[in-house]
């Protein structure tokens, strides 16, 4: 932060600084303060000598006070530009730091299509039929690694009719070979995620017209599935 200087008269609230530093006033001569903030750093030092009293500007108790509060405003607000660096809280995810080490040594399978998944966890239930509704958890996230939008965020698993076109091409595709109960990370290539691109929230990474994305998906329940497998 640039410094800067506020011109101070030399009453009897500086006198002590005055006779420390062996300043005078005599002969109708006034010599004024200077009182300097620069960072975290706040000081009084000498001024230049001013012939006339009327040229060095009166300020009065309240407004010494008011820029002492000012100067404390201005350190606080650094100190919170410093905590603004600080990293942010980390969002929920469907695989953590040790799903993602593990991530590494599982096989990419790759369709016709081009789409591509390694499975985090195989389901042991039965994968949904085509225009059946299903209920999946997801975490959308642009090559990054940047989330760019999540059912676990909201709150609530996402429910569709997997296979109607309800949701994009990748993601239709990559549940219907899931099992009920599994989890699976789809590499959506882009003339299967957004042809047009996506706007997103604020504060989160646009997707651009047919970029590719990736999805890390649960297949929570199947309606009217269920009970045939209890």
């Amino acid at each position: 932060m640039a410094s800067s200087s506020l011109l101070l008269p030399l009453g009897s609230a500086f006198s002590k600084y005055l006779a420390t530093n062996h300043h005078t006033i005599a002969g109708g001569k006034i010599r004024c303060a200077i009182l300097r903030c620069s960072g975290s750093e706040l000081g009084i030092e000498a001024s230049r000598t001013i012939e006339n009293r009327d040229e060095c500007p009166l300020i009065k108790r309240r407004d010494i006070i008011g820029m002492v509060m000012g100067v404390s405003s201005l350190l606080l607000s650094s100190l919170d530009a410093n905590g603004a660096g600080l990293p942010p809280e980390e969002k929920p995810r469907l695989c953590d730091a040790n799903c993602e080490k593990e991530l590494e040594n599982v096989p990419m399978v790759t369709t016709e299509s081009g789409l591509q998944y390694k499975d985090i966890k195989v389901g042991q239930g039965p994968s949904p039929p085509v225009g059946f509704q299903v209920a999946a958890n997801y975490v959308a996230m642009v090559p990054s690694g940047q989330i760019f939008d999540s059912s676990l965020e909201k709150g609530v698993p996402y429910i569709f009719r997997v296979g109607s076109g309800q949701v994009i091409k990748g993601l239709d595709e990559g549940i219907l070979s899931m099992k009920l109960g599994g989890k699976r990370r789809l590499y959506i290539p882009g003339p299967l995620a957004f042809p047009k691109g996506l706007t997103s929230a604020p504060g989160r990474p646009r997707v651009a017209a047919s970029s590719p994305v990736i999805f890390d998906v649960s297949l929570e329940y199947i309606p009217g599935l269920e009970a045939d497998e209890e």
